[in-house]
């Protein structure tokens, strides 16, 4: 018997989908709008500001003269495949999990463009209270980030490795 695609996880592909259009279409308009290093006010605690991150999170390895930019790329690659067949071997109606996978690789994948296209992640939030300044990311990142911490909620939800019931 074959399994139709919208009985497993992948059904859930819209939201990669919807992750990539937010995230580009937010980079696109910084690139447009935003002179590199300017910062724009939105709230006492929120700014935009325009940077490249040639490097990973908190601009790990930005500094060592380009082979970080593949070998990202290739994490980001190994990543999104492998979500993808985890969520092609679960159900559709685990949604925390593959709303968490799906958030990941759209982040993944947002990023993953930036680095081939451009060879740098434009990050444009920068979060800071006070003079302290949180790492500045972008709409993608928080994909990644909100994805991992569903897949974290989820391992409560659903003791001893097994998938908690959701319908």
């Amino acid at each position: 018997m074959r399994k139709s695609i919208f009985s497993t996880g992948l059904r859930w592909i819209w939201l990669v989908l919807v992750v990539i259009l937010v995230d580009f279409a937010s980079k696109q308009w910084v690139m447009n709008n935003m002179m590199l290093h300017e910062t724009q006010p939105l709230m006492p605690f929120l700014n935009l500001f325009y940077a490249h991150n040639y490097g990973a999170a908190f601009s790990f390895l930005a500094d060592k003269g380009g082979w970080q930019r593949w070998f990202f790329a290739g994490i980001a690659i190994a990543i999104v495949v492998a979500l993808l067949v985890m969520m092609y071997r679960s159900r559709a109606s685990q949604k925390i999990v593959n709303i968490a996978y799906a958030l990941i690789i759209g982040g993944a994948a947002g990023n993953l463009f930036d680095r081939a296209y451009h060879g740098f992640v434009v990050d444009f939030i920068d979060f800071y209270i006070g003079d302290w300044h949180f790492a500045t990311f972008n709409i993608a990142d928080c994909g990644i980030c909100i994805g991992a911490a569903l897949v974290v909620l989820e391992g409560f939800f659903s003791p001893s490795g097994k998938p908690a019931k959701q319908g």
